[in-house]
């Protein structure tokens, strides 16, 4: 129906040109005046009648549309195409028939320091750790099993959760203990092995994957150290081994700024990311769902775009659309009482390897970005490297902020430092701590930024150099919009941060903060003119949510 109908409105456009030309062309001047006139009065109220209808039916399509549930946004089912629908781009032909879903909102921050796809075997860190502070809602102090001076082997258990004792930490590498930091109450926040130069591994009992029980694959991962790779949602925590998720989720890429190519991450390990996946599946009751990359014309690794025993959907548009959160809200939305399990591609690499070598390898590709590298490039290590080993002989400034993770929702870190348990990135941006007089009325190219105000607004090309100016200061929350903006859910943000602030449980419950986590509103904090600070707001909230649970 709809083409025929597109075939008539062209039809009389045709008919309405061929009329003005055949008048202009008649020999007799008056009487082809009055025939243009004649014509061009009689195909303007044939199209405004074709109007009214389209429009009475598109209205009555819609009604219907929407009492069958149908969501009219995804699907057109107007009798005129839309108008992005005539000069869309012809789909690629990996995307032919699949599912995607375009996201309209959000924003990508194209930053200098992309990392070159080269991965530097040269680069050798010699000190790793496991920090306990890297996980949401354990002890401060857990039992340690480890003292200073013990040998370990790779996959040796360090320490374990005081009131959950099936949650063990595993050493990333063999080596010594040289460190066993503390922070503020006497909090360990580092367990520190200086590494060997061959890697010794602690052999794991085999399972056969395909005839395990579930509580028996549960009890390999436990046993083995490798559950805290398990983050569950809602809070973001190590997944609860007494819960059955309702459905897995992996994002197989990152849309963040100058986030590492999980493409190149996989490549080479392609049966363990497959034998981590079929892992999964025997964990949950529901599905396991990839989230694939429709952002550019390449399809993605076949690893990802042939893997089996998964539901897959592809995603197209700004970040966050990498976001596993995101994907999430989109693909089958959390209730209150849902539980999602969520891994990282590295991670469900870690966990494939369990079976495919019999040992607990955390082997890792990571991605050293930022402009004040003199070569951002990647580098083989494993899980918990330490900043400094990494980028020794590598910084173009000295004048710079480490960051463990990317620039928006990433963790601050010193050159001692070392790399969170779930980053595969280190970023390295100028510490901007010069202050910049009525830097908001100077037509700068070198501040991104999603405000109209500022000539970068309109290049999203443009790509800046990165540090860390705020480019301004706390001030009451405003009404702007500019948090619906860069945040691709049907969640009222600022409405939720406020009723956060002032300690509404219901109200915080009711507005949907069990969706969310502090990566998924990073981008509301980098457009907030007010400075607040959005993603710890969240994380209170949900703290508070999780004590009432």
């Amino acid at each position: 129906m709809r083409h025929i109908a597109s075939k008539v409105l062209y039809t009389l456009i045709a008919l309405l040109l061929s009329n003005a030309i055949f008048a202009q062309d008649a020999a007799s001047g008056a009487t082809s005046g009055g025939t243009w006139v004649f014509y061009s009065i009689m195909a303007a109220a044939v199209l405004v009648f074709f109007f009214i209808v389209v429009q009475v039916s598109d209205n009555l399509l819609a009604i219907e549309a929407k009492q069958a549930g149908v969501d009219t946004d995804k699907a057109n089912l107007s009798l005129m195409p839309r108008v992005k629908e005539l000069f869309r781009p012809k789909t690629p032909d990996h995307l032919a028939g699949k599912p995607v879903t375009s996201l309209k909102r959000g924003h990508d921050i194209l930053l200098e320091g992309v990392a070159s796809e080269t991965i530097d075997h040269s680069v050798k860190a010699t000190t790793f750790a496991v920090q306990p502070t890297n996980f949401i809602g354990i002890s401060p102090i857990p039992k340690v099993v480890v003292e200073v001076g013990d040998e370990v082997k790779a996959g040796d258990i360090l320490f374990h959760e005081k009131k959950r004792p099936e949650w063990k930490w595993a050493a990333p590498v063999s080596g010594e203990v040289i460190a066993v930091n503390r922070g503020a109450k006497r909090a360990i926040t580092e367990v520190v092995i200086l590494a060997d130069k061959e890697m010794s591994y602690r052999s794991l009992d085999a399972i056969d994957l395909e005839q395990a029980s579930r509580e028996e694959l549960k009890g390999f991962l436990q046993e083995s150290g490798a559950w805290p790779l398990i983050m569950q949602r809602p809070f973001n925590v190590i997944a609860d081994t007494a819960a059955t998720p309702r459905d897995i989720f992996i994002s197989t890429f990152d849309s963040a700024p100058l986030a590492p190519n999980l493409n190149l991450v996989v490549e080479g390990n392609e049966a363990a990311f497959q034998k981590g996946l079929d892992a999964l599946n025997k964990l949950t009751d529901g599905s396991v769902y990839l989230g694939l990359d429709a952002r550019d014309g390449h399809a993605p690794h076949t690893a990802f775009e042939n893997a089996t025993g998964v539901e897959k959907h592809w995603f197209r548009g700004a970040h966050p659309s990498g976001n596993v959160g995101v994907q999430i809200h989109h693909l089958k939305p959390l209730a209150s009482s849902d539980v999602a399990w969520t891994l990282t591609v590295q991670n469900v690499i870690t966990l494939g390897r369990l079976f495919t070598e019999q040992r607990f390898n955390t082997e890792r590709l990571v991605a050293l970005t930022g402009a004040e590298l003199h070569s951002p490039k990647y580098v083989n290590t494993y899980l918990g490297a330490k900043v400094g080993d990494l980028l020794d002989g590598n910084l173009a400034n000295d004048h710079v902020r480490f960051i463990s993770g990317d620039v928006l929702s990433g963790e601050q870190k010193t050159v001692d430092g070392f790399l969170n348990f779930h980053d595969d990135q280190i970023t390295v941006v100028e510490e901007g701590d010069d202050y910049q007089l009525f830097g908001w009325l100077l037509p700068s190219l070198n501040t991104p930024s999603i405000s109209k105000t500022f000539p970068s607004a309109f290049l999203p090309d443009l790509t800046f150099k990165a540090n860390t100016n705020t480019n301004g200061e706390k001030r009451a929350f405003v009404v702007t919009g500019n948090y619906e903006e860069v945040l691709p859910m049907d969640i009222y943000p600022q409405s939720l941060f406020k009723s956060i602030l002032v300690g509404d449980f219901e109200r915080m419950e009711g507005l949907g903060l069990h969706e969310l986590v502090e990566e998924d509103v990073a981008l509301c904090e980098f457009v907030c003119v007010s400075k607040q600070p959005v993603q710890q707001i969240v994380r209170q909230g949900l703290d508070m949510m999780r004590e009432q649970s």
